[in-house]
This record gives structure tokens, sequence and C-alpha cells, in this order.
């Protein structure tokens, strides 16, 4: 088994205001009018008991909908044999039509996230990845394009490899640079970075990816040929952060993403701004590491209200020099009052940059910490975002980077993404240990 590291606005325009002046009357690319008809926001869907959402959301609506639709729901061993014909037709590629190999790859994804179907591929992927690699290299059709990369994350998560990555990584990257459809280049960028994890990229190979990730989100998408599309972007701050959760040491890296980071800020794409801030707060929560003997006993350190702080913890480095700054633009993103945005959107920027900025405030606390005492032990309730398993228990997401990898593992695999929790273990090792639930629940 794979060694897994330890790891909008109506216009869906992301630039931010510093770009609109370098920008100026340079007009967006008629691809970018495809976007009005996309998910404006990937974020802001939570439970208001805390809990995620089953969002399937990746790329074009219309292709989650080809995934979910069309295949039942199949309880008995017959979704083994249907999946190996679609697998067949899949590498059969002879006299097959656009539309068949759409409707083939849609099933197909439609079993691998419903379904741990590591045994049923593990002697196809020699064959499979040619053949989903022409696809992507041929771009018949754009559903088929981005049917076959979600298909190259599916299968790479369920059969991982230490050395698929080399063979597929320039397909899947000339997929986002030259693409002309905006939603192949957000899934491409999703799908390489899973692929770089679960595929044997090595660490210099992940930098060297979050390092042309980073290069979209400074240009608005412009370094890609998709100048102020917000799918693209989001896309890319999202795969540079399931990344980082991968690098143990973010320092070197950090300073210049920041910079980046800053200036996406002023996005007027919700979805632009929200990612950007659960980077953020990534790279605080990343400078603190555990305490070390060296480091000296730790001191009895109190809140505003005069609660105890974590101290476990102990910051390596500074973030970004100018931190007043910051907590002040993230304290007016999470009281964005605006009747300009969204209600929605608004609900969202309010959430997740209370959030974000406690973090950055104090970086052991994590996503969704409520400062809310608990009478029983005097302390503050803490973070209290869970993730549901069916019946048996729970998963506390009390760190930005179980966040991370738990929202870039449930893009790929949607409503199925605990079958693979259950069973597949290269998920289930990415992500906390579940806690069991009390028998009287």
């Amino acid at each position: 088994m794979h060694d897994l590291r330890r790891q909008a606005l109506e216009s869906g325009k992301t630039v931010s205001k510093k770009a609109q002046s370098r920008i100026g009357s340079r007009t967006t690319s008629a691809a970018n009018s495809r976007t009005n008809s996309r998910n404006a926001s990937r974020h802001g869907s939570d439970d208001e008991d805390g809990n995620l959402s089953d969002s399937t959301n990746w790329s074009v609506n219309s292709i989650d909908d080809m995934l979910s639709a069309d295949v039942p729901e199949d309880a008995t061993e017959a979704w083994k044999q249907d999946l190996g014909d679609r697998v067949e037709e899949i590498i059969d590629r002879k006299r097959s039509s656009a539309q068949g190999r759409e409707s083939a790859l849609a099933q197909y994804g439609h079993y691998l996230m419903s379904h741990y179907a590591f045994e049923e591929l593990e002697s196809k992927t020699s064959e499979l990845f040619p053949a989903l690699l022409k696809s992507i290299k041929s771009e018949s059709s754009e559903k088929e394009t981005c049917l076959a990369l979600r298909a190259i994350a599916l299968t790479i998560i369920t059969v991982p490899s230490e050395t698929v990555y080399d063979g597929v990584f320039q397909a899947i990257k000339r997929a986002y640079t030259d693409s002309e459809f905006p939603s192949v280049k957000a899934t491409a960028i999703h799908t390489l970075s899973a692929a770089a994890v679960y595929g044997g990229a090595s660490d210099e190979g992940i930098e060297e990816v979050m390092d042309d990730f980073l290069e979209i989100i400074e240009s608005d998408g412009g370094s890609v040929e998709a100048a102020d599309d917000g799918d693209v972007v989001t896309a890319a701050l999202e795969a540079w952060g399931f990344l980082a959760t991968s690098i143990d040491d973010m320092q070197e890296k950090t300073e210049l993403a920041m910079d980046a980071f800053i200036e996406q800020l002023d996005s007027s794409d919700t979805s632009v701004q929200v990612a950007t801030g659960e980077n953020i707060a990534l790279l605080y929560e990343k400078s603190y590491t555990d305490r070390e003997a060296d480091d000296g006993p730790a001191s009895d350190v109190e809140d505003e209200e005069g609660y105890a702080i974590d101290s476990s913890y102990v910051k390596r480095y500074e973030v970004y020099r100018q931190k007043h700054q910051l907590e002040h633009s993230l304290s007016q993103l999470a009281n964005e009052s605006s009747k300009r945005i969204a209600k929605k959107d608004r609900k969202s920027l309010h959430v997740n940059f209370a959030d974000i900025l406690n973090t950055v405030q104090h970086p052991s606390r994590g996503p969704r910490y409520q400062k809310a005492i608990d009478q029983e032990t005097g302390r503050r309730y803490g973070s209290r975002l869970t993730v549901r398993i069916h019946k048996t228990g729970s998963m506390k997401i009390d760190r930005w980077w179980k966040l991370h990898r738990l929202q870039a593992l449930r893009r790929i695999l949607g409503g199925g993404f605990v079958v693979h929790y259950e069973q597949n273990e290269v998920v289930f090792d990415s992500l906390p240990i579940m806690i069991s639930a009390d028998k009287g629940n």
C-alpha cells in the first residue's frame, strides 16, 4: 500500500482591487462567460449543527449530475460486473463516440465514489491511465475531459501508487494550462493535487506544483489564460492548501504565499476570499509546532477574558509582519454588511472569517472554535466542527490541516466519502481517527 504522507458576485470574477488597476480595460475571454452557469461558491454550506454537508460540487454542475444520476444504488455485487464493463468500454476506444465515452466515464466515476473498488481495478490501471489520458489530450468535449480528469483522481485514490504521478503530470498540467474550458482547468488543478499526494510525487515535486498554483493565484488566473475566472482561482487556492498539509516546514514558502493571499482578500468572489482565508489560517497554524524539551516548560497564558490558552504549541517564525493590518482586514470580512453581496455569501464570510481571525490571533485554535464555557470543565468548548460517520461515530475537525484534507477528499469522493473512509486505507490515514458514538445515542 502506498506510503501516505503524514502530513461571489454573479459576475463570477475574482479580480482583486489591486489587480483591477493592473488589468485595466483588458477584456475577459469568451470562455469566461461559461462561468455564469457554475455554482458561485463551494463554501458556506455547513449545516447549522456544525456538520459538513455532502456537496459533491467540483467542476460544472452538469458533470456532477451525470455522476449522481443514471446509475441506481446497488447493494448487491452486480456493480462489480457493471464496473468491469465500463472499464473495458473506457479502455477499448475503437468506434466509440464522445457521448458514449461521457456515459461510460460518468458511470465509472459513480462506482468509484460509491464503492471501494481496489480489487476490481488493481490489475487494470496500466490500461486505464493511458485511455483516460487520451480523453484528456484529445479534449473532444468539455464533459468528457472533466470526467476523465476526475476519473484519474478517483482511480489514484482507489489504487494509490508511488510511480503513477510521473506518467500523468504533463497531460494534467497541459489541461489546466491550455484548455479552452475554465471547468477543465479547475478540475485539472484539483486532479493534479490528488495525483501528487496519492500518486507518488516527491516533496520537491509537490512544492513545484504549489509554486505553479501560486502563480495562478497571483495572476488572478491570467497565467493559465483564465483571467478573472473565480472557479479556476478558487481551485488553485484549495489545491495549494491541500498540498501544503503534506509539507512539514512551510517557513520558506510563507512570505510569498501571504503576499498573494493578502491581495486575494480583496477579491469580488466570495469563494476566492474564503479559500484564501482558509490558507492564511493554515499558515498560522503551521507556524506553531509541538513544544519540545529544549523549548522549556510552558507558561500560563490567558486570553483577553482570562481563560487559559493552549501553550503546548510554540511559535517558530513570523507569518506576516503587518499582522494588525491583516487582523483589520479579516475583521472587516467577518462583519461584512454590504447589500451588494448576496445574503448567503455574507453569511459565508461571517462564519468563515470569524474562525480565520480567531486562528490568526490564537493559532492553537482551529475551525469553529467556540468561546462559550463548558460548565462542567470550566474551559471553553473549543473547536466543535465534527463530521458524523453514519450512526457509528464522528470525526473531530479541530485543526485547519484536517479541514483542508477533508474538503479535498470530499471534492473528489463526494457522497462516497464515508465508504472510502471506512474501507480505503489511504483515506482513513489522511484524517483523524473516528470517535465512537455512545451506544445510547
